[in-house]
């Protein structure tokens, strides 16, 4: 049955069965995610636990995609791991509260708009090795507690139940969409582990997630400059990945549910959840892109989904850890594989006889930076930075001139492409001062002046013209040019003129 819900500043039609049911999903599935990256950290299953309750919960309410689930991701374990080993983790608590702060900063700021500047090659890549790093982190349920590899009997079982559960999530929307066909596969195997008494791993083994309530608790840091120093190079790292991992996951829910989210709004909220995880004993988060997969393929679009999964997750601890310590994992393996399988952007394939070498290039590289490294920050802005020199190098070779004399002998040169720090050489190697007559027009009716470094070209060849006694006109300059030539008048010696049949730059006489 589906009503209407006015939640906050969100009003949207949701389907209540899907929300609720879907949430619940997610609520499982953070469990041992949450351990996992808690462990990868140094820190207790507790400490992940209650940041994915609290990142998750404050996100939800706040956050500027709806559908979106946020946790203690793998991605902010990696990086806090070596301060929790040489300061403890009181140090993590007040380290992500810091971080807090400087993704608040940045929404406020309105910084979350700069995501437009990742290429969607960068995008295939990232999303790629998401991908790959959610499969090959589901290998480690295939060994023993020493690191040894299962065989024999266990490995048949968790093998069995693992396909078992992806043939469920792979088969049951063909028939029915009643139910969500991820709880319907954990539901399943649980039921067939629990009442055949098959013997295999679960999430208790891995570690007991009773607790309470997160408490309250002011991290117990000197508040001196000396642990600003300490903290300061963490906290910008992890605002730095929560907030690329987040707005990056926001923009694949975008693409999938064919809705937009707000960038700036979810960096406040994804700020103000890391400050609330640091003040309540957790390791703080961002975006996760796998839970957030199974949230909207199971048909979740409302803020509801991600609400019941936070709120669940703390039930879980507070209340259910006898039972859910009994599910195995072999179920949650099985989902998160599929994830994977459903995350990977399989049509990158048929890109690669069709983009540009470059854009295949970055596409790679990115992938391979996030799998080798576990640093998504990082991958993305190498990718960036790649993509950004392949074009600055094109453009700066597409600059060129026709030339031409009109009746009365001036010699014109029309620019065509962009000048720009790039592109001055070529722009340079277009001029023949010493045999061109007395009076030069270089028109930019197809060009644009871009940078500091195109005013100072234009500079350095009036000045060459004026040291053999010739005059020269820049013609069509637009109008954003001639207000960067106007902000730097002290650089290049011009005027802006209005002519009755153009508007010229000239020399100043």
């Amino acid at each position: 049955m589906k009503k209407y819900l006015n939640l906050f500043d969100l009003t949207q039609k949701v389907d209540y069965k899907t929300e609720i049911l879907s949430g619940l999903t997610v609520a499982l599935a953070l469990v041992p995610e949450a351990v996992a990256f808690a462990f990868i950290a140094g820190l207790s299953p507790l400490t992940g636990l209650y940041a994915a309750f609290m990142m998750g919960l404050v996100t939800s309410i706040f956050g500027g995609r709806p559908g979106m689930i946020s946790g203690a991701t793998g991605a902010v374990a990696v990086v806090i791991v070596v301060l929790a080993k040489d300061h403890g983790v009181e140090y993590i608590f007040a380290t992500v509260i810091l971080a807090g702060l400087i993704q608040m900063a940045a929404g406020f700021l309105r910084l979350g708009k700069l995501i437009r500047l990742v290429p969607q090659p960068v995008i295939y890549g990232f999303v790629n090795g998401l991908a790959i790093i959610i499969f090959m982190s589901q290998l480690a349920q295939f060994k023993d507690p020493s690191g040894n590899w299962l065989s024999g009997t266990s490995l048949y079982i968790l093998t069995g139940l693992v396909l078992l559960t992806m043939f469920i999530i792979w088969g049951l929307p063909k028939l029915t969409k009643v139910i969500p066909a991820s709880l319907t596969a954990i539901l399943v195997v649980f039921g067939l582990v629990f009442f055949l008494g098959i013997d295999t791993k679960t999430v208790g083994d891995m570690a007991s997630i009773q607790g309470g309530f997160p408490p309250f608790h002011i991290p117990g840091v000197p508040f001196t400059f000396e642990t600003l120093q300490i903290i300061f190079p963490f906290a910008a790292i992890v605002a730095g990945v929560g907030l690329i991992e987040s707005l990056l996951t926001l923009n694949i829910v975008d693409e999938i549910t064919e809705t937009r989210g707000r960038g700036n709004k979810e960096a406040v909220a994804q700020g103000a959840a890391n400050i609330l995880s640091g003040v309540f004993s957790g390791m703080g988060g961002c975006a996760m892109i796998g839970q957030s997969l199974i949230n909207v393929s199971n048909g979740a679009r409302a803020r509801l989904s991600g609400i019941v999964a936070a709120v669940m997750l703390l039930v879980f601890v507070m209340f259910g850890s006898g039972l859910i310590e009994k599910v195995p994992i072999a179920a949650l393996t099985g989902l998160m594989i599929m994830v994977a399988i459903g995350t990977f952007e399989w049509a990158s394939f048929k890109t690669f006889t069709k983009m540009p070498k470059s854009d295949i290039f970055v596409m790679v590289m990115v992938t391979l930076v996030t799998v080798v490294l576990h640093n998504l920050a990082l991958a993305v802005i190498i990718g960036v930075i790649i993509s950004a020199l392949v074009f600055a190098w094109d453009n700066a070779k597409r600059i060129r001139a026709r030339k031409y004399f009109d009746e009365a002998g001036v010699k014109h040169y029309e620019i065509y492409g962009p000048l720009f720090f790039g592109s001055i050489t070529a722009f340079n190697e277009k001029f023949d001062v010493l045999n061109d007559p007395e009076e030069v027009i270089i028109d930019f009716a197809e060009s644009r002046v871009v940078d500091m470094s195109a005013i100072e070209a234009l500079n350095k060849i009036t000045e060459r013209y004026h040291r053999v006694g010739k005059k020269i006109h820049l013609k069509h300059l637009s109008a954003d040019c001639k207000k960067l030539l106007k902000n730097a008048e002290e650089i290049i010696d011009v005027n802006v003129l209005e002519d009755p049949t153009y508007k010229i730059v000239v020399d100043k006489v």
